[in-house]
C-alpha cells in the first residue's frame, strides 16, 4: 500500500473531512469545536455545510452515514460529513481564498446563517413564543 505522501491529492481520500461539530456554536472545544465560538453557527448540518462549498466552487461530496467520533447524540442531525478538495493532482490550490481547512470552516460557518433555509425558519419562530406567554401558572397553597 503507498503511503498518504505518494498519492495525489485529487484522490477522494486525500479530501479534507468537515464536520458539523467543527462549526458548532454550542459545542466546547473539548466536544469538537475548531472554530471561535464568535464565528461558530447553532447547530449547523452536514448538507448545510456541503451546499456553502458547492456554491462558491469547491468540490465537495456528502458522507452521510459517517459520525463524528466525539458526538454523543446519534440523531440523524447530527450525522454526516463533508468531503472538500482542497489541493489539485499537481499540488496547486483548487480555489486561492481557501490555502487550509480552517479558512475552509471559517467561510462556511460565515456562510450557513445566510442560506434561504436558515432565514426563512427564523421569520416564523418569533410568533409562537408569544401565544405562550399569557398562560396562567398553577395554584398553590395559601399560606398561614
Amino acid at each position: 500500500m503507498a503511503c498518504a505522501a505518494a498519492r495525489s491529492p485529487a484522490d477522494q481520500d486525500r479530501f479534507i473531512c468537515i464536520y458539523p461539530a467543527y462549526l458548532n456554536n454550542k459545542k466546547t472545544i473539548a466536544e469538537g469545536r475548531r472554530i471561535p465560538i464568535s464565528k461558530a453557527v447553532e447547530n449547523p448540518t452536514a448538507t448545510e455545510i456541503q451546499d456553502v462549498c458547492t456554491a462558491v466552487g469547491l468540490n465537495a461530496f456528502l458522507e452521510k452515514n459517517k459520525m463524528y467520533s466525539r458526538e454523543w447524540n446519534r440523531d440523524a442531525q447530527y450525522r454526516g460529513r463533508v468531503r472538500v478538495q482542497l489541493k489539485q493532482e499537481d499540488g496547486s490550490l483548487c480555489l486561492v481564498q481557501f490555502p487550509s481547512r480552517k479558512s475552509v470552516m471559517l467561510y462556511a460557518a460565515e456562510m450557513i446563517p445566510k442560506l434561504k433555509t436558515r432565514t426563512q425558519k427564523t421569520g416564523g419562530g418569533d410568533q409562537s413564543l408569544q401565544q405562550g406567554e399569557g398562560s396562567k401558572k398553577g395554584k398553590g397553597k395559601k399560606k398561614k
